[in-house]
């Protein structure tokens, strides 16, 4: 089962550039909650993707709506990083089918959204700090997800 990084409708097209070549490297697949705020053929997106882009397993949803019946019909966990979580990440036990949601950078999710979830955890942070760079925010609870569930021994 394939774990998957969900983006929901990202702002910078830096960041999701990066998102997608970091896992067309760890074998995720992306799923994109339109709208975005850039096109998706942007220049930014493909200077952080790279070559990485068309290695990447991307499925574009045109909403919330749309992207929620076909996480229900496919029965994948939800888990939802968000800064309003009280549970750490590194405590949170992953399933290798869970999808890992990720909000907009200059907004998060919509409350409708935080209570859709199955599971909310957070990134520990120095207090009074904001937020953590989405890519990197990705990276690491990607890379604790794929560390329990065994995720990183299927790779070479």
């Amino acid at each position: 089962m394939t774990m998957r990084i969900a983006l929901y409708q990202p702002d910078i097209a830096g960041n999701t550039g990066t998102i997608l070549r970091l896992a067309a490297c760890l074998g995720l697949a992306v799923d994109i909650i339109e709208p975005t705020g850039f096109p998706l053929s942007d220049r930014n997106l493909k200077r952080a993707g790279m070559d990485y882009l068309a290695k990447a397993v991307m499925t574009r949803h045109i909403d919330w709506e749309a992207f929620e019946a076909w996480r229900l019909e496919t029965g994948k966990r939800l888990v939802l990083a968000s800064t309003k979580a009280s549970l750490a990440y590194t405590e949170f036990p992953f399933e290798a089918g869970d999808i890992l949601l990720f909000g907009r950078e200059s907004a998060g999710v919509p409350d409708l959204v935080h209570e859709s979830v199955d599971h909310r955890v957070r990134i520990p942070m120095v207090e009074g700090e904001r937020s953590i760079n989405l890519a990197v925010s990705v990276g690491m609870m990607a890379g604790e997800a794929l560390r329990q569930t065994g995720g990183f021994d299927r790779l070479s």
